[in-house]
């Protein structure tokens, strides 16, 4: 395997900036740009070639996808975002009078909170809000409390974008096989970055999109649905590809695909596509193992840093991985996080405190400099 040091020439922005901020908007690589562009140029130039090629593309993107996160290719659906595939369960399970949801919605970024409370306000499910320690983090003996016999459904983030806090999934996909829940993960904060399999963790839905930790670009991503709880949840939209006979445009036979396909309700975003299985290429390549190790190296390394300086760092390391937020009591998190705009360091304010989230390519000689730009301005030089 090639060393993680190789992939650096991939992305440009290596050579202007300190790239911290992967749990954002991530850079991608001249891998997936060119793929698009490939893409465009061949429809510019030629029009439309041979579809089976662009099916082709789609079929291979779902497949890496599905290794990713270890599931079958006929449980992945492209999405326009985590939003989206979260949502297809939200509008899509068979609701009965009742049903109710756990899931921490005073802490979780938006996309996991508001197709549950939507529910909640028009009456289809009641929203049970799980209390969650100083990270965010949704513990299992939280969720245990919350979970009612009536719950359906138990939806919590892979990891706590605010705080970087990564959620125990196994141990709560273990509570909802002997609560008989339905377990829905927001995985785009991980997804990735760590490895994870969902059928051993016992999730039942996953949906990330790819403009984050899978180095991609934003408005395309998968959702997996896993085969058995595909019969329960209807699509939401449907059209033309929800069907078994999808390319038989002189046959009207409206019978629903039997797995994940069903939620691909039309023309997919084919160059979106392309630049998504490129970066998953890139990510199969390089070896989620690898990454997890080296990013958490890294996070590692920074806090211990950060630390000496006197900055107060989370999340707690019983549960921190590749993503960490620092503040200091001397100094404000804004001016914290616009001294490093200044020192060509990239990262983002969560909560008054600054995120840095870094990925395969970046270097510990970066965490370094970022140390130092730190001291710099607790110095008042900055």
């Amino acid at each position: 395997m090639k060393p993680l040091a190789h992939y650096r020439d991939e992305f440009p922005v290596s050579r202007t900036h300190i790239f911290l901020n992967h749990a954002g908007v991530a850079p991608t690589s001249t891998r997936a740009a060119d793929a698009v562009h490939r893409f465009m140029d061949s429809l510019a130039r030629l029009g439309r070639p041979s579809f089976d090629d662009w099916e082709s593309l789609a079929t291979g993107c779902r497949e890496r996808f599905a290794r990713l996160v270890g599931c079958g290719p006929d449980e992945v659906a492209f999405v326009r975002n985590t939003s989206h595939g979260l949502s297809l369960l939200a509008a899509g399970l068979d609701w009965r009078p009742g049903d109710r949801v756990a899931a921490a919605a005073t802490v979780e970024y938006p996309s996991n909170a508001y197709p549950w409370m939507d529910l909640d306000r028009r009456g289809i499910a009641a929203l049970d809000v799980i209390p969650t320690d100083a990270d965010g983090t949704v513990t299992v003996e939280a969720a245990s409390r919350t979970i009612g016999p009536r719950t359906r459904v138990l939806a919590v983030s892979s990891a706590q974008y605010a705080s970087g806090a990564v959620t125990d999934l196994p141990a709560l996909g273990r509570l909802c096989r002997d609560r008989g829940v339905l377990f829905c993960v927001d995985g785009i904060q991980t997804v990735g970055a760590l490895p994870i399999d969902v059928k051993e963790a016992g999730i039942h839905v996953l949906s990330a999109d790819s403009h984050k930790w899978m180095l991609g670009i934003m408005g395309i991503g998968a959702v997996f649905v896993d085969r058995s709880v595909v019969d329960r949840i209807h699509p939401p939209l449907l059209g033309w590809r929800s069907t078994t006979d999808a390319f038989n445009f002189d046959r009207v036979h409206f019978e629903l695909l039997g797995d994940a396909g069903r939620y691909e309700e039309g023309s997919l975003a084919y160059p979106l596509i392309a630049g998504f299985a490129a970066a998953l290429e890139l990510l199969e390549e390089a070896g989620i193992e690898r990454v997890r190790a080296h990013v958490c190296a890294l996070v590692a390394d920074l806090a211990g840093r950060l630390e000496a300086l006197g900055c107060v760092t989370a999340p707690d390391a019983a549960c921190r991985r590749h993503i960490l937020t620092f503040r200091h009591p001397g100094l404000e998190g804004e001016a914290l996080l616009e001294g490093l705009e200044a020192a060509g360091v990239v990262a983002s304010l969560r909560r008054g405190s600054v995120r840095v989230s870094p990925h395969l390519y970046n270097t510990h000689d970066e965490m370094e400099q970022v140390a130092d730009a730190v001291r710099g301005l607790l110095a008042g030089d900055g």
